[in-house]
């Protein structure tokens, strides 16, 4: 009887003389949550109970006190799904059953996917086996690094196998099925781009895995090279210590300043102290 209610609703607000709405955009963009505007739940195939997406349910069970009972929303496993106008439960589809609304503008069956915005451009990436979101013109999928990249960084940037197939080192959240924007650093590793300028504004320009320059720091030694000249460390502290570049890998020797430790094979002062302090020579 509800369900007969809300289609009389349905049809009320479709026969008025002032609408033009079709029955499939009925209160199209008024339904979904944070994450996603549909006119559809789903049905979660691993606990059996009705999220709007896989984020909500992610988001409520990952809080559940007891551990063992935390997991997460398998998308592809999605076999049911919930009408947001009349409530009939029915398989998945992008048209409800009963009352004739399509749950998205976006429908990926494949996904299960839905969204009523798609003025965020999604996209089906066989490659990567999920929707993404960008357009799919302005992304492509590297074989190597498993996943989409910006259509800028075709050739132009070092692969790391799978390397979306990780956290990102700041935030550790998972990158590959990620909603927020990614970058790739000089050394292949990956990371939010929001988290790339939070780093940066912490005025830290190395990468948080490998330790390398994630800049070009050339200036900054410049920089360095004049402070260290017109700072002359006191007697007791002139001597060479064996030093390791974070840039290029090699070990050389440098003699100590607070200021920093200059590599002789490429000039960085991303440089670490690899011999004890005491087992200088003064």
């Amino acid at each position: 009887m509800e369900a007969e209610g809300v289609n009389l609703a349905v049809e009320k607000t479709l026969n008025r003389d002032d609408n033009n709405i079709s029955r499939e955009d009925f209160d199209k963009s008024l339904h979904g949550c944070e994450h996603y505007k549909r006119r559809c739940k789903l049905r979660a195939p691993c606990c059996d109970r009705v999220f709007t997406c896989r984020h909500c349910h992610n988001e409520a069970t990952s809080s559940l006190s007891n551990p063992k009972e935390r997991h997460e929303f398998v998308r592809h496993e999605v076999k049911q799904v919930v009408c947001a106008i009349c409530d009939t439960e029915q398989q998945v589809s992008n048209l409800c059953s009963n009352c004739g609304v399509k749950f998205g503008e976006y429908f990926c069956d494949i996904c299960k996917f839905y969204d009523d915005d798609i003025t965020k451009g999604q996209f089906h990436c066989s490659d990567c086996g999920i929707c993404r979101v960008g357009g799919r013109e302005n992304y492509f999928h590297c074989p190597k690094c498993g996943s989409c990249y910006s259509i800028g960084l075709r050739n132009n940037h070092l692969c790391v196998e799978d390397s979306m197939k990780g956290h990102c080192p700041i935030c550790y959240e998972f990158l590959f099925d990620s909603t927020k924007e990614t970058t790739i650093l000089k050394c292949g590793h990956t990371m939010h781009v929001e988290c790339y300028k939070e780093m940066f504004d912490q005025n830290q320009y190395r990468c948080p895995i490998c330790f390398k320059s994630v800049l070009n720091m050339s200036r900054t030694w410049e920089r360095l090279d004049q402070e260290i000249e017109a700072t002359a460390m006191p007697e007791e502290y002139r001597y060479e210590v064996q030093i390791l570049c974070n840039d290029c890998n090699n070990t050389s020797k440098a003699f100590f300043h607070i200021f920093g430790h200059k590599c002789q094979h490429c000039n960085s002062y991303n440089t670490r102290v690899i011999t004890n302090g005491e087992n200088h020579q003064r």
